[in-house]
């Protein structure tokens, strides 16, 4: 399934861009696709403990288990206006 992955604020930075789309197997949780996107972009391996994690508009924990068509949005904890 695709996933679709929005960065904010400085996430933004550490990618390089300002979305991406993962291919995840069936029943993949946001801890994969974590996974996935650390080993693509590694410099969002030193948020990790601070990553703030939404599907839509509901915040989520790394156990959510993604279904096809979510989007899926990090960011910081801490934005600037």
């Amino acid at each position: 399934m695709q996933i679709r992955v929005q960065f904010w604020s400085y996430f933004r930075e550490l990618t390089g861009c300002s979305q991406a789309t993962e291919e995840l197997v069936d029943e993949a949780t946001i801890a994969d696709l974590l996974q996935r996107l650390h080993a693509r972009f590694p410099k969002l391996v030193s948020m990790h403990n601070s990553t703030l994690i939404a599907v839509g508009v509901e915040y989520q924990g790394r156990d959510y288990v993604l279904k096809p068509g979510d989007e899926v949005s990090l960011f910081p904890p801490v934005q600037g206006g």
